[in-house]
């Protein structure tokens, strides 16, 4: 299965990928976090050899970053100040990551026709911030509306590259995932999200849309997203085949899916990491503690304390110092002023998207300096990312549903 992941992220498609024993090529990425780029590049390829960058002329090196339109934080572009600015080893991290994972960088300046020719599936999780709550809470008003310039409008980019593909005779991807929050299908933006799925049935896709939960597949956490499955049917040339296919997969709601494809439940308890003997793990935890404030004594009064009879946690979000996160555990520091309890550490959170533990310790085994005294994987970035991320284990069901599509209709 030739794969190309937009708006990849730490590759959880490519994750899930792997773990279904699917056999299967990531033809292309396309992020523009600067984060996730590199951490991406770390989780699936290994440890970085990037001397030909780090030993580069400094003006070219340079240079080379100064055309690429990247971000730092995923939200806007850097400016060419900050792009100088960077230190030179996450100028050399950066392009040999980009071009290790083959990485388009940034949507708006693909065509169609330069993605690789041969797709059986492209992912498309674009932004969430302007459909979530959140968003509202910070005026992002536009949603997925078309020509908005809002983040979450990025969808339409995707139409772009499929219609310039369409346009051109250019091999369509067999199959389409999208990911994204529930919000999608909310009363508020479902007109744009129907546009959105009558623009794919105009290019030859039928469409099958699910609610699935990763507490549905084996993880404990109440993490409730809308997928959306296409499949591309217009060079089926038989009449009947196309109307089985049709039929089927129209027929496969999210409790087909869930039922076919459940996993094993995990025990909410063996993903934390509460053995303070591995040192790692305590400085993890401390690290995680936080100072004693009036808004912390807030948090600590108001939100799930991760007790023996809990079962699930909360959504991971991309921030746990907050309110709502997670979950607390109780903790005594042995630092002063710090408060009666912690958050959930990277490393958990990590584990609670389904990734495994060595996903994260490669990011830690091969964490680098970018200035003096400060590593370039801090805890709020690492924390921002599986939050930003997708459940690995709800794709893997999926994709183990697309392959046996393959098998049944497609063969190959």
């Amino acid at each position: 299965m030739n794969v190309v992941e937009l708006f990849s992220g730490i590759g959880a498609q490519a994750k899930a990928l792997e773990r279904a024993n699917i056999d299967h090529n990531i033809l292309a990425t396309c992020d523009w976090d600067v984060n996730a780029i590199i951490a991406y590049d770390i989780i699936h390829y290994g440890p970085q050899n990037n001397n030909l960058y780090l030993n580069m002329d400094s003006n070219e090196l340079t240079q080379r970053i100064l055309n690429l339109n990247i971000s730092s934080n995923g939200k806007k572009p850097m400016s060419d100040n900050a792009k100088v600015r960077m230190p030179r080893t996450v100028k050399a991290s950066l392009l040999y990551a980009i071009e290790r994972t083959n990485n388009l960088i940034d949507i708006t300046n693909i065509n169609g026709i330069d993605l690789p020719p041969n797709i059986d599936l492209m992912t498309y999780s674009f932004p969430c911030q302007d459909l979530s709550l959140a968003g509202n809470w910070h005026n992002n008003q536009g949603g997925i509306e078309r020509n908005s310039g809002s983040r979450s409008s990025l969808l339409w980019e995707v139409e772009r590259l499929l219609q310039e593909r369409n346009n051109n005779n250019f091999q369509m991807p067999r199959f389409l995932l999208m990911e994204n929050v529930t919000a999608i299908e909310s009363t508020r933006h479902i007109r744009n999200f129907e546009e959105w799925q009558r623009t794919l049935q105009r290019l030859g896709y039928v469409n099958c849309i699910y609610t699935l939960d990763a507490r549905d597949f084996g993880v404990p956490q109440m993490r409730c997203r809308t997928y959306m499955l296409s499949t591309y049917i217009n060079d089926i040339q038989d009449g009947n085949t196309r109307n089985e296919f049709c039929n089927y997969f129209s027929n496969q709601t999210s409790e087909n899916l869930i039922n076919m494809f459940r996993r094993n439940q995990l025990n909410l308890h063996d993903l934390l990491r509460t053995n303070y003997q591995e040192e790692q793990y305590l400085r993890e935890a401390e690290e995680s503690c936080p100072n004693r404030t009036v808004s912390r004594i807030d948090i600590g009064n108001n939100n799930l304390y991760i007790t023996e009879d809990v079962e699930f946690i909360p959504t991971i979000t991309t921030k746990q110092d907050r309110h709502p996160n997670s979950g607390l555990i109780r903790y005594h520091s042995i630092q002063n002023n710090k408060m009666n309890f912690r958050y959930l550490t990277p490393r958990e959170c990590f584990l609670f998207m389904g990734f495994d533990e060595d996903d994260f310790q490669a990011l830690v085994d091969n964490n680098f300096y970018s200035r003096r005294n400060t590593l370039f994987f801090s805890r709020d970035k690492l924390n921002k990312m599986a939050g930003n991320s997708i459940c690995v284990n709800v794709l893997e069901s999926i994709f183990e549903y697309i392959d046996m599509l393959n098998e049944m209709f497609f063969n190959y």
